[in-house]
């Protein structure tokens, strides 16, 4: 039995966390934390048929839990890392404070200060088809953004095999409203969002850049940039990911799929769609799945790949179980499939 504690239990993230773990036989929840909703139930904070009470983060009885995830916006995980992380418990944080390596980096996209940087080498980037192995010996992991998750995997084979023209991609991304959270902004609010299709921070300065060229920058042994667009798409969750690349020497569509398709092979949540098949958001959405589709375009190398996912699952909570899952030494899959 795998004793759990969850930090944040009632954001979107935490509630598709409670979703998974309460299907599991194998895993029980001793604790449930909310700032905002303490004393109340979740049946209270949810349309659920569950009763569990939420406490304060300060009466969480880490003595109790093997694992704890933090659902907590970025900042506030940080003291919560350390006090789980010295007391031995196994940490998947799904906040961004840990996924950075270098203490600059993260101090300058996210204007704060990183109050336990003697962690930052200890955390193990939460993305099984890059770092399984790390994972399974970690007992930090900070759990990938979802929008990173569709970039870094839809460009992982190429940057892999050495066959971008430069290192350099555009990822022009969509993502459902859930994927800002439950917080209250004017450009989530039904009126806006609904019927509109509205692009922000574009270029170089969205918080998920630095993560997508840590990544695959690691894997091309050299830094790599992206240039990267997100929108936000009046669906209640999923993020489509079209990207656009120039390879060195051209490839047909087929041999494109081919490269996709092998270095994927064994992976249980990555889907690539046959050649002249396209992936949308129906094909991942309420699963941990990532569909991908790869298509050639001309003779100079263009090329474009389409990489789909669920934002509040293997974009953030789905792949926090399957890390939890490796973490425990338990079948990768468990509850997910």
């Amino acid at each position: 039995m795998i004793r759990v504690g969850i930090y944040g239990a009632t954001g979107y993230t935490g509630l598709e966390l409670l979703k998974i773990l309460k299907r599991r036989p194998d895993v029980k929840l001793m604790w449930l934390t909310s700032e905002n909703s303490a004393g109340q139930t979740l049946a209270d904070v949810f349309a659920v048929p569950w009763e569990d009470r939420l406490i304060p983060s300060e009466e969480a009885d880490l003595g109790q839990v093997d694992v704890a995830f933090l659902a907590l916006p970025h900042g506030a995980s940080i003291p919560a890392v350390k006090k789980a992380y010295e007391a031995g418990v196994k940490v998947v944080d799904l906040s961004a404070d840990f996924r950075l390596h270098d203490q600059a980096v993260y101090e300058k996209w996210y204007k704060t200060t990183h109050t336990a940087p003697e962690l930052l080498p200890r955390a193990v980037y939460g993305l099984p088809e890059l770092h399984r192995s790390a994972i399974r010996e970690a007992s930090l992991v900070a759990n990938p953004g979802c929008y990173p998750t569709s970039v870094i995997l839809g460009l992982y084979p190429l940057v892999k095999y050495g066959l971008l023209a430069e290192p350099y991609a555009i990822a022009d991304s969509k993502s459902g409203v859930s994927g800002a959270g439950r917080k209250t902004a004017l450009m989530y609010h039904f009126v806006e969002a609904n019927d509109n299709f509205s692009p922000y921070n574009i270029g170089h300065v969205h918080r998920h850049v630095p993560e997508m060229e840590q990544e695959l920058g690691a894997v091309a042994g050299q830094p790599l940039t992206i240039t990267f667009s997100p929108h936000l798409l009046p669906v209640n969750q999923g993020i489509l990911s079209t990207l656009y690349v120039r390879l060195k020497d051209p490839l047909t569509t087929d041999d494109l799929n081919a490269l996709y398709r092998e270095t994927y092979a064994g992976e249980p949540f990555m889907h690539i769609l046959p050649p002249g098949k396209l992936a949308t958001l129906r094909h991942v959405v309420n699963t941990n799945r990532v569909a991908i589709s790869t298509t050639a375009i001309d003779q100079r190398g263009n090329a474009i790949i389409v990489a789909c996912l669920d934002n509040l699952i293997k974009g953030a909570s789905g792949a926090a179980v399957q890390n939890m899952n490796l973490m425990c030494g338990i079948e990768e899959t468990a509850g997910l499939l």
